[in-house]
């Protein structure tokens, strides 16, 4: 369901609570209005009892199809969501095929197959406009097609000497095509800008090195506990330590970009004894 179906159902969901509402209150009033026959004042009595013991089911019924509007809308957007994941991976598969200098029919038959199944997904998303019971109507997104016919003109099967320009002038066509989709293919996605963008080139991580010092306590208790355990692999934990002391240190000297800066290797080798020299592999 399209955002302006949804409106529109809201809408009449609207006026009709508010006719009821509008019905009720001239029905409640009607016996303190001067000049209104007798009857028609026992009857707007009447109706306001109606009114009033119907509250529950109207407001019911009214809760029911709002929740089934939305449903249909949240199925709408999951599936438009997926077809657009399928159109930025289809335009990946051209691109990386017209970069092929020397592409075969496979590679072809490939890509080609990628457009056709994103063509025809289309269909469970958006109908043809102008369709009729008689009309084919027209594809609601026709860069689509201008992709598909840019790979066609690059056939390996049809043309077998194509220039680097002629495929740089294919390549440009699919991205033009796909970027002219994009413009109003995700509109209907309701899309927010973030709350907080990074919008400079080169950024970097503001915070420093460290935690809170709550978190650096529960650190040394947890130490602490398991320091009181008996150890099962004394090796293992010894490689991790130094693993983690390791990290720490190429961390620092990497944050603080000293020049002087001795770095660490990440995964230092096992640790000799003094005076025993290199470790020895198995012997045969």
């Amino acid at each position: 369901m399209t955002r302006t179906q949804v409106n529109r159902k809201l809408r009449q969901v609207y006026f009709a609570i508010s006719l009821v509402l509008l019905i009720s209150l001239v029905a409640a009033l009607a016996p303190f209005i001067p000049g209104i026959p007798k009857v028609l004042s026992d009857m707007s009595g009447k109706v306001y009892e109606l009114m009033r013991d119907m509250s529950l089911l109207i407001a019911t019924l009214a809760a029911a199809y709002l929740a089934n509007v939305f449903q249909k809308r949240s199925t709408f957007v999951a599936a438009l969501e997926r077809e657009w994941r399928g159109i930025v991976s289809t335009k990946s598969t051209l691109y990386s095929y017209c970069e092929r200098t020397d592409p075969s029919d496979s590679e072809y038959l490939t890509a080609y197959c990628r457009i056709s199944d994103t063509i025809d997904n289309m269909r469970i998303v958006y109908k043809n406009a102008g369709e009729t019971d008689r009309l084919i109507g027209l594809y609601p997104y026709a860069p689509l097609h201008d992709m598909r016919r840019a790979l066609q003109s690059i056939d390996p099967r049809r043309t077998s000497h194509l220039s680097d320009a002629d495929r740089r002038l294919v390549q440009d066509a699919i991205l033009q095509s796909f970027f002219a989709l994009r413009e109003t293919f995700l509109e209907e996605l309701d899309l927010e800008r973030p709350r907080h963008p990074l919008l400079i080139s080169g950024g970097h991580r503001l915070k420093k090195p460290g935690a809170a010092a709550w978190a650096q306590a529960e650190q040394k208790r947890q130490r602490r506990i398991l320091d009181k355990e008996p150890d099962m692999r004394p090796d293992v934990d010894a490689l991790l330590a130094r693993l983690y002391e390791a990290e720490k240190i190429t961390d620092a000297a990497r944050y603080q970009r000293s020049p002087t800066a001795t770095a660490v290797p990440t995964f230092p080798g096992p640790e000799v004894a003094p005076g025993q020299g290199q470790a020895r592999g198995p012997e045969v």
